[in-house]
This record gives C-alpha cells, structure tokens and sequence, in this order.
C-alpha cells in the first residue's frame, strides 16, 4: 500500500473499531496528506483504517497481513548529546528496546525523553515497522549484566581486542564519545563480553551504533 500514511496509535487495536483520532493526527491526515485513509499499526501487527466523517475517529478495518520487519535486538547506549540521531538510526534498523547506560565517561546527562519518544514513533512509523522500540529506564553501567552482551570495541583500532564473533546476539553495548575507561574494559572483559571491531576508523558513537547493529545482523 505505497504512500498511505502510516500511523502509531497503541498497543491495543482491534478490528472493526473506533479509536479516537488526536488533533495531530486528524491535520496530518486532512491537511497535510489530504486524504482519510492511512494505515495504523502496535503490537506487532498492521491494520487498514479511515478517517471517520466528522473527524473524530479512525474506523479500523482489516489487518494487512504485512509482517514486522524489526528484530528482538536491545541496544545498550551511553548517552550522548546526538542521541536523537542514535535513536533515529537505530530504529529504522529493526532494534526492539533501547537501554540508556551511564558510564565513567558519559557527558550527556539532560536528555528530553518526551523528545526522543516521538523520534521513535516516526522512525518506526516511517520505515515500516509494526512496533515502537521501547526506551528503557537508564541504568548505571555498574548495573549491567555484561555476561552476555555484545560491545563495539574502539581497542581494534588500535590492533588490540575485539576478538570475538559474535552468536544469537540479542544486546548491544555502545560507549560515550569518549569511549569506555579502563576499568569499563576490565569489567566487559571480565564478563565475557563479546568485543567487536567496527573497522579501522574512529566512528561517532551515533554511527557506531548503526554499524554494530549490521554487523551483528549480518
């Protein structure tokens, strides 16, 4: 269904129902799009659906049959001040949950996550996904289980490290701009973690989470 709007309306969706259509979504339809048919997706599946005459409903008709192309992928992020464009990036990848992280070298601390959800909504709601990623609450880097995680290794770069390949991975660790400390190392070491190089370049945390998220995908 090429160039119907697609729209995020919840979790809870049901066939031949009405579900309240919101300001944005009634001026997006009538004045932006001009048309009353769009398409509206949550959990997991894809549903048709138009705009009830007096423009307060969205009347919900069949599910579409179109598949979830997103994957069961978590990516563990440190918070950096470009993570609207990590956010973005990663959604249209597929990622299921985003698991903000504080560590020793995070310089990014006042993040508006209302901000952030919306990204999400229209990441997903552009790149034909049937679900939103969840943003976690954030933890401390101390607070992770590290066991089985798989995390850019900026230490490649410099011939060490990053000596793992990684199997039936379902979570990535993506460090600040500053990279992980030392002791940050020792510990994801320690654990077992799975390291991997994202190549010879130093990458913007941004793009090392896209190139992480392929490279385990591939």
């Amino acid at each position: 269904m090429k160039n119907i709007p697609r729209i995020f309306i919840g979790d809870n969706i049901s066939v031949a129902s009405d579900m309240l259509a919101s300001r944005d979504i009634v001026h997006y339809l009538t004045r932006v799009m001009r048309t009353d048919k769009c398409l509206v997706f949550g959990d997991g599946n894809e549903y048709t659906a138009t705009l009830t005459p007096d423009n307060k409903f969205l009347h919900i008709g069949d599910r579409t049959g179109h598949l979830d192309p997103s994957n069961n992928i978590t990516l563990i992020f440190a918070l950096i001040k470009r993570t609207d464009d990590l956010l973005n990036m990663a959604t249209q990848m597929g990622v299921s949950a985003f698991q903000p992280v504080i560590t020793e070298r995070t310089n990014a601390n006042h993040i508006n996550w209302e901000r952030m959800h919306k990204i999400v909504v229209e990441a997903s709601e552009q790149s034909n996904r049937n679900t939103v990623p969840k943003i976690l609450p954030t933890k401390k880097f101390s607070e992770l289980d590290l066991s089985n995680i798989v995390f850019a290794d900026e230490r490649s770069v410099y011939g060490h490290g990053a000596a793992c390949v990684p199997h039936d991975t379902r979570a990535i660790l993506i460090g600040p701009e500053g990279g992980f400390s030392e002791s940050e190392f020792a510990s994801l070491d320690g654990a077992g973690a799975c390291g991997i190089s994202l190549g010879t370049m130093i990458l913007r945390a941004e793009l090392a989470a896209a190139v992480a998220i392929a490279k385990v995908l591939k």
